[in-house]
């Protein structure tokens, strides 16, 4: 996996670069701040070696606001294909909602304190780096509770609400079985339904997962 990292702080910056490349991975770049972030993403591209994701803060200088975030938003439009994982110190409702808004393969928001669950930051990069999803389940909790305000999930069952907030943080079925102690049938059952009940057809394919989150976030 290739990677560039954009961070403002040399110590985090460093640190993450160290995670990665002890676990295999390739960190091609590393930059401070969000116009370094698309030059370099723009150079890798036209030289065709465009990285696999970028891991980008999204307060970045000169304001430390949105600079970051507003990069990666841009980049995932000029890039389809790449992905995009954004930390964040805090739950940033904008942000998250903005970055999500767009196109639903490979797109991550964490907040920092989850880099220090060194394997699970790993398996988030990577997953989104192979077009999957991650999102931090506090960002999830925030975001589908603004959307229950809205009456978007009048129809979904408890345990449905439940599996959609497991899914929206990139688990798979399997995974949301185990951590809810029932069968990858009851979670099959679970995941149809909720893509019944917000009219997502088979035809949406692969990405009803997302859809499904996309969904509350833009009704």
């Amino acid at each position: 996996m290739r990677v560039v990292i954009a961070e403002d702080s040399v110590l985090l910056r460093e640190g993450l670069t160290r995670l990665l490349t002890d676990r295999g991975h390739d960190v091609v770049a590393g930059v401070g701040d969000a116009e370094a972030l698309i030059k370099t993403v723009t150079e890798l591209h036209d030289a065709g070696e465009l990285p696999d994701v970028v891991v980008a803060d999204v307060r970045m200088p000169p304001t430390h606001t949105d600079e970051g975030v507003r990069a990666a938003v841009r980049l995932r439009k000029a890039h389809p294909e790449l992905g995009v994982l954004v930390l964040s110190q805090y739950v940033e409702e904008r942000y998250a909602t903005e970055l999500l808004a767009g196109s639903s393969r490979g797109v991550g928001y964490l907040l920092k304190d989850r880099v220090a669950e060194v394997r699970e930051f790993v398996d988030a990069v990577v997953r989104v780096a192979r077009g999957g999803t991650a999102l931090d389940p506090e960002v999830v909790a925030q975001l589908l509770g603004r959307s229950r305000k809205q009456d978007v999930l009048a129809n979904l069952t408890p345990r449905e609400r439940e599996v959609l907030g497991l899914m929206a943080e990139g688990r798979t079925n399997s995974a949301i079985a185990r951590q809810l102690v029932v069968s990858d049938g009851a979670v099959e059952k679970h995941v149809s339904n909720i893509f019944l009940k917000l009219g997502l057809s088979p035809s949406d394919g692969d990405h009803r997962r997302v859809l499904a989150v996309l969904t509350y976030l833009n009704s």
